[in-house]
Parts: C-alpha cells; sequence; structure tokens
C-alpha cells in the first residue's frame, strides 16, 4: 500500500477531509475490513500489523482517531493505551476486541480509552460514533486555539496600555512570541523594552525554561565576554573554577540584551556566531558548545547611525533587526495615563499595605488638579518615571485623595505650581514660562487679595470667577491667607 503524503490533521481539516485513521490489528481481515468501511467515507486510512508498528507510527504521525484491538501478539492494547496516553492525552482511541467483557470495557476506559467495541460490531453504530468522536476532538482542538489565540492578544498583566499604539505592539507581540525568531525591540529609556521582553518569553513555548536578561551596559567590556558564554578553570587570573555562561544557562530558553548597542566591536563577531551556527567556545577552552536559544535585543541608541560610524555591525544588526518592535514614548501615548497610575497605585499599596479595599486593590485617586499636571507633563523619563512619581505618592500620602502637594518639585516647577526665587526672593533667571506665567498671576491674585481686605468671596466677584475656582489658584499657587480687619 503507497503511503500518503503526511499532513496534519488540521491541514486536512481547513480542505475538508474527513479524517485520518490509524487501525492497529494483528488480524488481516479485521484491517482489510475496516480500511473498506472506512475509505469508503472518505477517511484516510493507515494500518499497522502490531503494537511495534502502531507505536512507531504514533511516535511519528498524527491522526484524527485510533482504533486499537486488545489482543496482539507482541504487547497488549492495554499496554499500547497506556504508553500513547502517557504523551498523548487528546487523540480519540476506540479499543476493538471479541471479548464482550464489562470488566475488560471499564479497565480499557479508566485507563483513557475514548470508546470501546466488540467483535462483530454494528458497522453503522461504529461509523456514527467514530464522526461524532473526531468532530468533537476537532472542536475542542479548535477551542483550546482560540483560547491561546486570546490568551495572547490579552493576558500580558503588567503591560498597561489601550491606546491604539500600545495595542498594535500587543498584537504583534502575540503574533512573534510562539515564533522563533530574532526581534529587536527599540524604544527611549523607560518605555517598558524588557517588560515586553518578558511577554514575549511567557507566551512562547520556551516559558517552561530560563529567561536571562544581559544588561550589556553595566557590565564592563573585558568581562562581558566571560559572562557570556563563559569560561574554564585557568582561562585567565583569577579563574580558579569553571563557570557556564549567560548562553548555555539560557539553553532552550530565551537570552535577551538590553542596550545592545553597548556591545564590543570583538564580542559582536562572536555573538554573530552563536545566532548563525547556534554554538560557542567558552574561554579557554577548545570544545564547542551547542545551544538553542531565541535571542531577543533592545537598545535606546539608533543602531543604524551606530553602522555608519562603523562602532556595531552591519551584518549583525540585520541578524537581529528580523522583526522590530518600536516602543512609543508615554508623552505619546498619554491617554494610558490614568490606566498606569492605578496600576501603580494597586502595586505599591500592596507592597507597603496602605490604602487597599476588601479586594486588595487601592483607594488611592490623584484629585483632579493633579492629575492634570501629570497629564500634561512631557514624561522624559517615560512610564519608569511615572512609576516612581506614583510610588512617591503612596508613600507620602496622608488620605485617600492624593493632593498636587506629594508630586516631586520638578513636575510643579515645570507646570508653575512651585515658583524657584534666588536669593532676593525674584524668580530664577532659567525661569520658565510656567513659572513666569504661576509668579505673574500669584501677585495679581494677593493684590486683589489684599485691596478686598482679604475677603475670598469678594475677590472672587470682582475677578467673575466661582469661588471655587479661586480657591483652587489659591491652593495651587501655595497663597497664604492673611486674617481680615476688624472693620471688615
Amino acid at each position: 500500500m503507497a503511503t500518503a503524503i503526511d499532513l496534519p490533521p488540521d491541514v486536512l481539516s481547513a480542505h475538508g477531509a474527513p479524517g485520518r485513521i490509524l487501525v492497529i490489528d494483528d488480524e488481516p481481515d479485521i484491517r482489510d475490513s475496516l480500511e473498506a468501511l472506512l475509505s469508503a467515507e472518505g477517511y484516510r486510512v493507515e494500518l499497522a500489523s502490531n503494537a511495534t508498528e502502531g507505536l512507531k507510527r504514533l511516535e511519528t504521525h498524527t491522526y484524527d482517531l485510533v482504533i486499537l484491538d486488545l489482543m496482539m501478539p507482541d504487547k497488549s492494547g492495554m499496554q499500547v493505551l497506556e504508553e500513547v496516553r502517557a504523551r498523548d492525552r487528546e487523540t480519540p482511541i476506540f479499543m476493538i476486541t471479541a471479548y464482550g467483557s464489562v470488566e475488560v470495557a471499564v479497565q480499557a476506559l479508566k485507563r483513557g480509552a475514548s470508546d470501546y467495541f466488540s467483535k462483530p460490531w454494528d458497522n453503522e453504530k461504529l461509523l456514527i460514533e467514530i464522526e461524532h468522536m473526531i468532530s468533537k476532538h476537532r472542536l475542542e482542538r479548535e477551542n483550546a486555539e482560540l483560547k491561546r489565540a486570546l490568551k495572547q492578544r490579552y493576558s500580558f498583566p503588567n503591560i498597561v496600555g489601550k491606546s491604539e499604539r500600545m495595542q498594535r505592539i500587543l498584537d504583534l507581540v502575540g503574533q512573534v512570541a510562539s515564533s522563533r525568531a530574532t526581534i529587536l525591540i527599540t524604544g527611549e529609556t523607560g518605555t517598558g523594552k524588557e517588560l515586553i521582553a518578558n511577554a514575549i518569553h511567557a507566551h512562547s513555548a520556551r516559558a517552561e525554561h530560563p529567561f536571562v536578561p544581559v544588561h550589556s551596559g553595566s557590565v564592563p567590556p573585558d568581562l562581558l565576554e566571560s559572562a557570556l558564554f563563559g569560561h574554564v578553570k585557568g582561562a585567565f587570573t583569577g579563574a580558579m573554577t569553571s563557570r557556564k555562561g549567560y548562553f548555555e544557562v539560557a539553553d532552550r530558553g530565551t537570552i535577551f540584551f538590553d542596550e545592545i548597542g553597548t556591545i564590543s566591536l570583538e564580542t559582536q563577531t562572536k555573538l554573530l556566531r552563536v545566532i548563525q551556527e547556534r554554538e560557542f567556545m567558552p574561554l579557554g577552552s577548545a570544545e564547542t558548545v551547542r545551544v538553542d536559544v531565541r535571542i531577543v535585543a533592545a537598545t535606546n541608541a539608533d543602531l543604524k547611525k551606530l553602522v555608519e560610524e562603523g562602532k556595531f555591525r552591519e551584518d549583525l544588526y540585520y541578524r537581529l533587526n528580523v522583526i522590530n518592535l518600536a516602543l512609543p514614548p508615554l508623552r505619546d501615548r498619554k491617554e494610558d495615563i490614568p490606566a498606569l497610575v492605578e496600576h501603580f497605585f494597586n502595586k505599591y499599596c500592596r507592597e507597603n499595605e496602605k490604602y487597599l479595599d476588601e479586594q486588595q486593590h487601592s483607594v488611592l485617586k490623584f484629585e483632579p488638579e493633579a492629575m492634570h499636571v501629570l497629564m500634561d507633563h512631557a514624561w522624559p523619563g517615560n512610564v519608569r518615571e511615572l512609576e516612581n512619581v506614583v510610588e512617591r505618592a503612596v508613600v507620602l500620602a496622608s488620605q485617600q485623595t492624593v493632593t498636587v502637594d506629594v508630586l516631586p518639585d520638578h513636575l510643579l516647577e515645570a507646570k508653575g505650581l512651585r515658583i524657584r526665587r534666588d536669593e532676593a526672593g525674584d524668580l530664577a533667571a532659567d525661569a520658565s514660562l510656567f513659572e513666569i506665567v504661576a509668579d505673574f498671576e500669584r501677585r495679581t491674585i494677593m493684590e486683589k487679595l489684599e485691596a478686598c481686605d482679604w475677603s475670598q468671596t469678594a475677590a472672587a466677584e470682582s475677578f467673575r470667577v466661582p469661588l471655587s475656582t479661586l480657591n483652587q489658584k489659591i491652593k495651587r499657587l501655595n497663597i497664604e491667607i492673611r486674617k481680615r480687619s476688624n472693620n471688615a
């Protein structure tokens, strides 16, 4: 019998084929009978004349259903069932036997059989059960694949971003995570490049193996090569013992290079070889070590410019830049700030065990004026800077509504909420426009209050603004209200 092209069941299903069935039975008449019956219904049928042959086929092929004889000369159907179920819990298996024992049927079902038929069987009933079981198995498989796809799309718990730009990034992460492709993540400092690298690893087939971050810029160049590739005893002065490098530790997992643009040209050459050959030699060793490692790299530098300047190998750049994920700075996705603030409030309230409700969610909120400052800030330090601001707020908060006073000086100064002055009390020489405007506004309000004998109500009427608006400005500009005179 000619062997057909080995297509997986998913492909067969997509092309409308009823399915692929393996029959394992030592009796030629039974095999021929089942082949004729199933082929007439459009199934692709493969035959195995004993248990050993059947197990070999199951190791190298995928089937929609297996029909397994209980009694065979080399190994019993029960043994085959146990061996298959040890590595495959999903493929439907129908047991057939000449002995119609209820005890045997129950035992087979307990060990993982999907159904049980006694010889001679009812052809019509057998075909109905096969069609039902294959349809059920395919539906379960499709649901599992859909769940995996949804998990990749939506389960990034440490990455907060509902903006369109971040949603596109997360879509791409979900698509590339399962591949073997090398990925280059670009973006300014603090945009979350390592978080994205972690998400790629966590949603890949390598998730159960190590994720090894290498902070290239913080490792001295003369030590980086040893850190990456390891060394043998005596390789250099001070090498008292042999040590594995990051690549060997990350075998079957992911290695993440942060700030890869800082690596020396010499180390770049050796890194290129690992990417191409999947092997390297530890320092001081003549033996090659083979590894299966996925590489994810990140940089806040312009690698193309470094290539033009001769500081980065062009061939390595193209090897790394198979798929590029360009993370947007926070100033370009400010609509994500409220969600990020909530996320960090929850994180740091739990760490500090304060301001939590019964569900362990933070009850802290920034007052509108403080939130307005956060939304207006340019965030040169990106998400990392915002996280620091929120952590500070959690530590300094004295009530559930966090006031503008707990924000760092540089945010308040940039917004003109805290005005820097020199020793003479004048505006600082490098005062920002916000500070100049705020200083003018503060002096104007104080003059009006003094003219109104420090009556806020009268001053508000004179300015033709609501009293609440004037009070907010008085608080924001740190104006101290004096006592009214007795003549008032």
